[in-house]
């Protein structure tokens, strides 16, 4: 059963009028990646489409946009958003998007929660990043709304952008929200020592990123459509003048499509 029929017959069971759940799809975007993909998920539901806009937008090069949000975290300032014209309280399921800042989402999305409540909302968390940072930034959302349902979430990097749509079409059909086919995937088996040609893998997915200077340890695949997903553990590796944690654990997704040089999809510290 989707999830939309299980919520109207929930509805149903209560004795309320069954109505089809109402979804908003609630999104911060900086540079336009987040906005690409909350418009596809805007559009593979049919749902209500609202961006968050700071009073003063985040403008100019990247680095001045880290610089400008990195201060304003040291001073624990939040920027001013402008007022949402969606009505919160209306919606039953809240898709909630923005890029990730520091590990977590990004500072107007930080600001705005503090000014709506999603207690009792079925919220999905859906963010953009270099690396990684769905992980945290869920946490951080449960931890912000322990009355709201947290649901899994989508993340995806800006450098793999252009997988977004069949990847939110997956995500969507496995979780309920749209009908359709898919392939399920398997669980990944338990972890072994990398070989060679598994090194070899991880080094090529990651070498030309410069956040990941690391060594692959253990690792685990499954088939996926068109080629294999490996989960390494990865440890990082000393770099001169890089404050960072030698030897700190960490697990890295990778995709070898058949044809394609191997990349990472995400990395969870």
């Amino acid at each position: 059963m989707s999830l939309f029929a299980s919520l109207i017959a929930g509805a149903v069971a209560c004795g309320t009028k069954a109505e089809a759940p109402k979804v908003l799809v609630l999104y911060y975007s900086q540079s336009s990646n987040t906005k690409t993909v909350a418009e596809e998920f805007a559009k593979r539901m049919g749902a209500d489409l609202e961006e968050i806009t700071p009073v003063e937008p985040y403008a100019g090069t990247y680095q001045e946009v880290i610089e400008r949000s990195r201060k304003e975290r040291g001073l624990k300032v939040l920027p001013k958003v402008n007022p949402l014209s969606s009505v919160i309280s209306s919606y039953d399921i809240i898709f909630l998007g923005y890029p990730v800042w520091f590990g977590t989402y990004a500072l107007p999305v930080a600001s705005l929660l503090d000014s709506i409540d999603l207690s009792g909302k079925k919220v999905v968390p859906f963010c953009t990043f270099g690396s990684g940072g769905l992980s945290t930034s869920s946490r951080d959302l449960a931890a912000r709304f322990p009355d709201a349902e947290i649901l899994p979430g989508y993340g995806v990097r800006a450098a793999r952008i252009e997988a977004a749509p069949q990847e939110i079409d997956t995500f969507l059909k496995a979780g309920g929200f749209i009908e359709g086919d898919f392939t399920p995937l398997e669980e990944f088996p338990e972890q072994h020592a990398v070989s060679e040609e598994e090194a070899a893998i991880f080094d090529a997915a990651v070498g030309d990123y410069p956040m990941i200077h690391a060594k692959a340890s253990e690792v685990s695949s499954r088939a996926i459509p068109g080629g294999t997903e490996y989960l390494f553990t990865a440890v990082d590796l000393p770099r001169e003048g890089v404050p960072q944690q030698p030897g700190r654990e960490f697990k890295v997704y990778v995709n070898a499509i058949e044809g394609q040089a191997p990349e990472f999809t995400q990395v969870v510290r």
